[in-house]
């Protein structure tokens, strides 16, 4: 019996999120990775150490050839890197690049994009973020056939909803759609290149968009109301963070950056917008009891742990 011709893939992406489609691939008989390209390795942390990305590290780990280029609009001897791996399709997850039309026009089956969210709602680089500050109770995962815009390609496959629970940050969240992503892919892409699957337009009435997230969005504004103020903490946890500035040297009336960590609204608390108190053992900012917090060059801490460090700030209104 003849075994079928295995699939030639090319992988592209760089986030902890692509890591579980790439494996799955990787352990499916029907596929051969023949390269992983990923973003070139940059300085992580404090000591700002050389790190490669979490997919370059899984390559590496299987074997699978790496390619870095760091651009790739303009980048032709990358393109032609790619055309000599003969690729039948690119599988991109979370890549972090906008590909060229050059790049689209290699792989006789195109490309083909894990993205997190239930296309066309939250086009876009923060879709993750967005379904947690809008309120939503349910998001999913999109496989789709790339085209040149930002994520208006046809659609091959949808998840299943996924359920957002209240206590979802973008962290756990996002790693619960980077399991489902997978799943999805490797239960649609051999279909699709089988030519079962032909992909669907979307529908452009329905589209919504959500930008690039910068570090200034995470600036709390305490007088919104406490409801979207802790959806914040959650969407933007790990990053940028949900902020406030808070005079930690009284003296010198020098704001201080602290980072909440985890808050949650006490509807019943009587306590004006933006106001410190300490209620029972607990610190609140207006409705919002504040359970961790990180001041900045500090660590984590609980909300009261705080408090009884900076007693000085019971009492004062903050914007």
């Amino acid at each position: 019996m003849k075994m079928a011709t295995r699939h030639r893939i090319a992988f592209m992406g760089t986030p902890e999120f692509a890591v579980p489609s790439l494996r799955a691939l990787l352990s499916d008989a029907q596929f051969e990775v023949v390269a992983v390209v990923t973003q070139p390795d940059k300085p992580v942390g404090r000591k700002q150490t050389i790190t490669p990305s979490p997919v370059k590290a899984v390559a590496q780990e299987q074997g699978i050839t790496v390619l870095q280029p760091s651009k790739v609009k303009t980048n032709a001897d990358f393109w032609a890197e790619l055309r000599e791996l003969n690729p039948d399709v690119i599988v991109v997850v979370a890549y972090g690049k906008i590909l060229p039309q050059e790049i689209l026009d290699i792989p006789p089956k195109g490309i083909v994009n894990v993205h997190a969210s239930l296309l066309p709602k939250y086009r876009g680089a923060s879709p993750i973020s967005a379904s947690i500050l809008n309120g939503d109770s349910e998001t999913g995962v999109t496989i789709m056939k790339m085209d040149l815009e930002m994520d208006t390609g046809s659609i091959i496959a949808k998840s299943q909803p996924v359920s957002i629970s209240p206590t979802d940050t973008t962290q756990s969240l996002t790693t619960k759609l980077a399991e489902v992503g997978a799943k999805t892919l490797i239960e649609n892409l051999s279909k699709y290149l089988d030519g079962e699957i032909t992909p669907t337009p979307q529908n452009e009435a329905e589209a919504t968009y959500v930008k690039m997230l910068q570090k200034e969005d995470g600036l709390i504004n305490w007088q919104n109301d406490e409801d979207l103020i802790s959806r914040q903490v959650r969407a933007y946890t790990p990053w940028p963070s949900a902020h406030t500035r808070l005079p930690l040297d009284s003296a010198r009336g020098d704001n201080c950056i602290v980072k909440i960590i985890s808050a949650e609204v006490a509807p019943d608390i009587d306590n004006p917008k933006g106001k410190i108190q300490k209620i029972g053992q607990e610190m609140f900012i207006g409705k919002l009891k504040v359970s961790q917090l990180q001041p900045a060059g500090g660590k984590p801490m609980s909300g009261s742990a705080f408090l009884a460090g900076h007693a000085d700030l019971i009492g004062i209104s903050v914007l």
